[in-house]
């Protein structure tokens, strides 16, 4: 079973891809999809969850001054495994920036998914030789990545617990679970910048 990181904001991509992979028969073997729609964390997968593949659609982030920082510890993070990136036209410019690290290919959006699933094949085969898990189990529950969503949007344990249907309790029992799948220190790393965090 391959393990493949997808980072895109947009739930239905993320979800379409998902299933994709797995039912369009153009693809050998099965795949682990975790889909992310946040930088800090596709980062902490990377670093914990050790994807085979890594592809990203990082134009909506790199409209976002706040996720540049977090968009280059992400990029530093995946520098060994193979990173498929999917961008569009306008912001060519911006994505010039990001060639300065190794990528398996770069591709445009309008790339036909024939194309797209000979270069995700093509980038699969230069890990045949790594022995390949039986069981592939995500970093955080699907939960557990609400809660972290929500708890970096700045939202309180009440309205977190009131989004999500559960006790406020409840809610701090996800995030030191959080904290300690993703070895932060303190309850304000999700929202320290990288320096910041390694002084």
């Amino acid at each position: 079973m391959f393990k493949i990181l997808l980072i895109d904001r947009c739930h239905f991509t993320r979800t379409g891809f998902e299933a994709w992979l797995n039912h369009s028969g153009l693809f050998p073997g099965t795949f682990m999809v975790t889909g992310l729609n946040n930088l800090f964390l596709a980062r902490e997968h990377i670093l914990h969850w050790k994807p085979t593949l890594v592809i990203a659609d990082l134009n909506s982030f790199m409209q976002d001054m706040n996720d540049i920082q977090q968009l280059s510890s992400l990029l530093i993070a995946s520098e060994t495994l193979p990173f498929i990136l999917l961008q569009s036209g306008e912001v060519v410019d911006k994505a010039n920036s990001i060639k300065q690290y190794p990528l398996w290919a770069s591709l445009s959006k309008s790339t036909t998914l024939e194309g797209l699933a000979t270069v995700i094949n093509d980038a699969l085969s230069t890990c045949a030789s790594y022995e390949i898990p039986q069981v592939a189990t995500p970093l955080l529950t699907r939960q557990e990545e609400k809660v972290l969503t929500l708890w970096m949007d700045g939202a309180s344990n009440q309205v977190i617990a009131g989004k999500l249907s559960i006790n406020s309790k409840t809610v701090y029992t996800y995030k030191r679970n959080i904290r300690m799948k993703l070895h932060m220190d303190t309850r304000f790393s999700p929202f320290l910048s990288l320096q910041e965090a390694e002084s």
